[in-house]
């Protein structure tokens, strides 16, 4: 008989790679995890990647509900953390706020560096 020799086989198989697939997300989480917590000693981290080598599935079942609530801040800390550091950057990059914008345009009118008719288009470049 053929691996695609009936309908269920096809069903078993894509129901074992999807237990393969979702445990490999687990696994990376939880490698991930580790490596991501600073409470947890160095030696702990090493204990649990060589159970998680040795006893695969029992590892993560174990590491889910003993660490799983912690797993969850240092993901959603690293979250912020990320969304944080890109505000950051955005903001830097882009500049200061229109009315800002519009002060320092105003400054240069009032000290004749630019007219005002340049004053009006940085005015509404800036408005847009």
């Amino acid at each position: 008989m053929s691996f695609w020799g009936s309908f269920w086989d096809i069903i078993w198989w894509f129901l074992l790679a999807f237990v393969f697939i979702s445990y490999l997300f687990a696994l990376f989480a939880i490698v991930a995890d580790l490596f991501r917590d600073r409470k947890l000693n160095g030696w702990w981290k090493a204990v649990w990647i060589i159970f998680l080598i040795f006893v695969p599935f029992l590892t993560v079942l174990v590491y889910l509900i003993a660490r799983g609530s912690g797993m969850a801040e240092r993901s959603n800390a690293e979250a912020a953390s990320a969304r944080s550091a890109a505000d950051a950057y955005i903001q830097q990059v882009a500049g200061t706020s229109p009315s800002d914008e519009i002060a320092k345009a105003k400054a240069l009118l009032d000290s004749g560096t630019i007219t005002a008719e340049e004053y009006n288009t940085i005015k509404a470049k800036v408005l847009r």
